[in-house]
C-alpha cells in the first residue's frame, strides 16, 4: 500500500517484485504520478493550499534523474515502454483511491483506467467527490473510509 508519493514507490516496487513475491493486491491511495501534458485538474487547481502546482513540479525535478523529464517511467508510468503492454498481466488485484479535490485526480484516473486494460488482475476504483489531497491526515472520518476501504479490498483478495 502506497499514498501519495508512496502510491508511486509501490508501484515501482510491485513491478519488480510481483512476480516472485506471490502479491495478491495492492492500494494505489492518492497515487502521486505526473506527464509533461498538465492535466485539467492540475490546472484547475494549481493553487491548490495542499499540494499546488507549484510543488508538484519541485518534487519531480527534485525527484527524477537529472534531464529527465515528467514523462518518465518514475513520473508517468502511463508512457513509459516496457511497464507492461495492453492486456498483458503484470500486477496483482489493485485498487486505486482518489478524491475529487486533489490536483492530481485526473493523472489518478487515468492509472486505474491504464491498469484497466489487462495490467491488472483485478482493478477496484475508488474515487469520491468529497475529499483533498491526503485529506485522511486531517480528518477522522475519511481516515475510517480509507480502512473500510482497504479492508474490504483484503478481504476480496
Amino acid at each position: 500500500m502506497g499514498c501519495s508519493s508512496g502510491g508511486n514507490i509501490a508501484y515501482h516496487a510491485a513491478m519488480r517484485a510481483a512476480a516472485e513475491r506471490g502479491l495478491k493486491g495492492m492500494v494505489f491511495n492518492q497515487p502521486f504520478f505526473g506527464g509533461e501534458e498538465r492535466t485539467e485538474s492540475e490546472e484547475r487547481m494549481c493553487n491548490d493550499a495542499m499540494i499546488p502546482l507549484k510543488v508538484i513540479d519541485m518534487a519531480w525535478r527534485l525527484s527524477l534523474p537529472e534531464g529527465a523529464n515528467r514523462d518518465h517511467q518514475y513520473a508517468n508510468p502511463m508512457k513509459a515502454k516496457g511497464e507492461g503492454e495492453e492486456g498483458e498481466v503484470v500486477l496483482p488485484a489493485c485498487m486505486v483511491r482518489g478524491h475529487a479535490g486533489d490536483p492530481l485526480i485526473d493523472k489518478q484516473k487515468e492509472f486505474a483506467r491504464w491498469l484497466g486494460k489487462g495490467r491488472a488482475a483485478r482493478l477496484v476504483e475508488k474515487f469520491y467527490e468529497d475529499g483533498h489531497h491526503a485529506v485522511e491526515i486531517f480528518d477522522e472520518g475519511m481516515a475510517l473510509r480509507l480502512v473500510e476501504d482497504v479492508k474490504d479490498f483484503v478481504l476480496g483478495c
